[in-house]
C-alpha cells in the first residue's frame, strides 16, 4: 500500500508543477496538453493494449483479439459518455490568494472561463483516476509477488504520473483561475491509485476471474486513446502559438513513458 501510495501521490507533484506561471500561457499549455496525449497513446499501444492480448492468450482464453477489442471499444465508449455528462457551466474566475500571489496574471487572461478548457481538465482527471486505479492494482499485485520488481515498477509508475498531474491541474488552473479545483482533481486522480489496489484485491478478484482482470486496463487503454485524440491533441492545437509546441510535446511524451517503461523491464531502450 505505501508503494502504491507513493506512486500514486506523483500525481500530486505533477499537479504542484502545473500552477506555475508560465503554465498560464497558451504555448506551454498547449505543449503541456500535446505531452499528456504523447504519454497516453504510447503507453496504450505499446504495454496496456499487447500486455492485455498476452496475458488472456496464456490464460488459455478464446478469442483474447475480441475481448480485448470489446473492452477497448466500452473505454472509448465511456469517455464520450461523460464528455456529455459533465456539466457546461464554469466557475467564475478569482485569486484565490495562495501561495505565489493572485491565481491571474495578464497571460492567463484570454484563457480564463474557458468551457473547452476546463472540460478537457476535468475529462482527463476522470481518465487518469480511471487508469490510475488498475495500475494501482498492478503495482500491490507485483509487490506482493516480488518487492523488488514491485519497487521497480512503482518507481516508472511514480515518473509517468508526474507529467499526467501536469495534464490534470494545467488546463483546469487555466480554466478557472484558481489553484484549489486544480490541486483537488489532481489529488482525486492521484488516490485513485491506492483506491482501485484496496478495491481490485478485495472487490474484483471476486467477482471476476484472476485471467480477465486484465480487461480492466484495456478499456482503460481505449479510454486514453478516445481522450487523446478527441480533447487533447485538439486542445493542444487550438492553444499553440507555433506548430512545433504539440509536435514536440507529443514526441516527448512518448519518450517519457518509453523510458519509464524501460526502467520497469518492459520495453528496451533504444541504445
Amino acid at each position: 500500500m505505501a508503494a502504491t501510495a507513493l506512486a500514486g501521490s506523483a500525481t500530486l507533484v505533477g499537479g504542484f508543477l502545473a500552477l506555475h506561471p508560465g503554465m498560464r500561457k497558451r504555448g506551454p499549455l498547449a505543449v503541456g496538453l500535446a505531452f499528456a496525449a504523447g504519454l497516453m497513446i504510447v503507453l496504450s499501444v505499446v504495454e496496456i493494449l499487447p500486455l492485455s492480448l498476452s496475458t488472456l492468450r496464456d490464460s488459455g482464453v478464446a478469442r483474447p483479439g475480441w475481448w480485448t477489442a470489446g473492452a477497448f471499444a466500452v473505454g472509448c465508449g465511456l469517455v464520450l459518455l461523460i464528455d456529455a455528462v459533465l456539466p457546461e457551466r464554469v466557475p467564475r474566475a478569482r485569486g484565490d490568494g495562495g501561495p505565489g500571489g493572485p491565481a491571474l496574471g495578464p497571460a492567463a487572461s484570454d484563457l480564463v472561463g474557458s468551457n473547452r478548457l476546463l472540460r478537457s481538465g476535468l475529462l482527463v482527471a476522470l481518465v487518469i483516476g480511471a487508469h490510475n486505479a488498475p495500475e494501482g492494482l498492478m503495482t500491490f499485485l507485483t509487490m506482493l509477488e516480488s518487492p523488488e520488481l514491485g519497487a521497480g515498477l512503482a518507481l516508472a509508475i511514480a515518473i509517468h504520473n508526474v507529467p499526467e498531474g501536469i495534464a490534470v491541474a494545467a488546463p483546469i488552473f487555466a480554466a478557472t483561475g484558481r489553484r484549489r479545483p486544480a490541486i483537488v482533481w489532481t489529488a482525486v486522480a492521484g488516490v485513485a491509485e491506492p483506491l482501485g489496489a484496496l478495491v481490485g484485491y478485495f472487490v474484483l478478484r471476486a467477482l471476476l476471474p484472476a485471467h480477465l482482470l486484465v480487461l480492466t486496463l484495456a478499456l482503460v487503454a481505449g479510454m486514453m486513446i478516445a481522450l487523446s485524440l478527441r480533447e487533447l491533441i485538439p486542445a493542444a492545437r487550438r492553444y499553440q502559438t507555433h506548430r512545433a509546441q504539440s509536435l514536440g510535446g507529443l514526441a516527448a511524451g512518448a519518450v517519457v513513458v518509453w523510458v519509464s517503461l524501460a526502467l520497469a523491464g518492459s520495453v528496451p531502450l533504444p541504445w
